[in-house]
C-alpha cells in the first residue's frame, strides 16, 4: 500500500484528491489546521494529521516520515507556493520521500518564460527547488479550470449582460478540465511510479472559444452576445494598463493566464490521458448541465480583494 500525505487536503481540489487516493487503496496522511478537522470523513486508511506549511520543515518532518509521495493542492501567494511548498520539500527531503506533486495544476506553466504570469511565476520560482533536491518532481498539468474560467474572475461570461468575450480570434483550441477530474489524474498520477521527474499532462477536453460558446447557449437554452474585445497585442495592453493601476493582482491575473491560452504557449502538450483509461473525463457540456449551470445565474460571489486565486 503507497502511503502518500496531501498538503492542502481539505480545499477544494484537495479534498477530492483525498476522496480519489482512498478509492484507489492508497494510505493517506491529510495534512490539516487544527481548525479543520472535522472537514474530512473518516476513513480506515486515512489519517489526519495537524499541522501547517507555515511550522516549518522539523515539524512537517513528522507528518512525511514513512510516505513515498507528497501532493501538494495548496493555494495563496508567495508565503505559501514558494516558501510554504519550500519547507514541505525539506521535509521531505530528510524524510526520504521518493517523489511530490506541487501545488500547479493549471495550464502549461513552463511553456512560455517570467514575467507573462504572475502565478506562473510562483510556481516555476519553487520548481527550480528540485533541481538539487533528492526528490523527484512531478507536475500536474490540465490547462484551465471551468469552475474558475467561467466566473467573474476571467471576465469571459457575463449573466447580467448576457455576453461572452473573447480576445482574438477564438478559433485556437484551448484546455479545459474540471476540478474533480483534476483529482481523479492526480490520484493516479500520484500512485504511478513511471511520473518521477516528469511533467504529465492531461486534460477534460480541448475545444476553441466559439465552441465554448456554443456549448454554452446549447446548456443555458439562451443566446449570448458574442464580444470580440480586441486582438491579443490588445488583450496584452489592457493588462499592462491594469498593472498600473491595480491595487491587487486579482484585477489582471486571469487575463495574464488567457494570454498564455490564445497564444498558444500554454498549450498542453504529449498529453497523456491514455496512460489513465480509468478516469473518464466530465465533457464541457456535462459540466454545464451539472455544477455548471450555476454560471447562467446572475448573482455570484464576489472574490475578496486581496485574496490570491487558484492558478487559473
Amino acid at each position: 500500500m503507497t502511503t502518500v500525505l496531501v498538503a492542502g487536503a481539505t480545499g477544494s481540489l484537495g479534498s477530492l484528491i483525498v476522496k480519489n487516493l482512498l478509492e484507489r487503496g492508497a494510505d493517506v496522511r491529510a495534512l490539516v489546521r487544527k481548525s479543520s478537522t472535522d472537514k474530512l470523513a473518516a476513513h480506515p486508511n486515512l489519517t489526519l494529521c495537524v499541522g501547517d506549511l507555515a511550522d516549518g520543515s522539523d515539524a512537517l518532518r513528522r507528518h512525511v516520515d514513512g510516505a513515498e509521495v507528497v501532493v501538494s493542492a495548496v493555494q495563496g501567494g508567495p508565503e505559501v507556493i514558494i516558501d510554504g511548498q519550500r519547507e514541505l520539500l525539506r521535509a521531505a527531503e530528510r524524510a526520504g520521500v521518493h517523489r511530490m506533486i506541487p501545488s500547479d495544476f493549471s495550464i502549461n506553466l513552463f511553456g512560455y518564460g517570467y514575467g507573462i504570469n504572475v502565478l506562473s511565476d510562483l510556481r516555476r520560482v519553487f520548481a527550480d527547488a528540485f533541481a538539487t533536491s533528492t526528490v523527484a518532481r512531478t507536475s500536474v498539468a490540465i490547462g484551465a479550470f471551468p469552475e474558475y474560467f467561467l466566473g467573474p474572475i476571467h471576465e469571459v461570461l457575463d449573466p447580467v449582460a448576457g455576453t461572452f468575450s473573447v480576445w482574438g480570434d477564438g478559433m485556437r483550441p484551448i484546455d479545459i478540465t474540471t476540478i474533480a477530474d483534476t483529482a481523479a489524474f492526480t490520484a493516479a498520477i500520484a500512485l504511478d511510479p513511471k511520473t518521477a521527474g516528469r511533467e504529465v499532462h492531461v486534460v477534460g477536453q480541448q475545444l476553441t472559444m466559439l465552441d465554448l460558446r456554443n456549448e454554452i447557449e446549447a446548456a443555458s437554452g439562451r443566446r449570448w452576445e458574442l464580444v470580440r474585445r480586441g486582438t491579443l497585442d490588445d488583450l496584452r495592453a489592457e493588462i499592462a494598463r491594469r498593472q498600473f493601476t491595480a491595487s491587487s493582482v486579482v484585477e489582471y491575473v486571469a487575463l495574464q493566464a488567457q494570454v498564455a491560452m490564445f497564444d498558444g504557449t500554454a498549450s498542453l502538450r504529449d498529453v497523456r490521458n491514455a496512460d489513465y483509461p480509468d478516469v473518464i473525463p466530465t465533457s464541457v457540456a456535462a459540466y454545464l448541465a451539472g455544477r455548471g449551470a450555476a454560471h447562467f445565474a446572475v448573482s455570484q460571489a464576489a472574490r475578496r480583494r486581496g485574496e490570491w486565486p487558484t492558478a487559473v
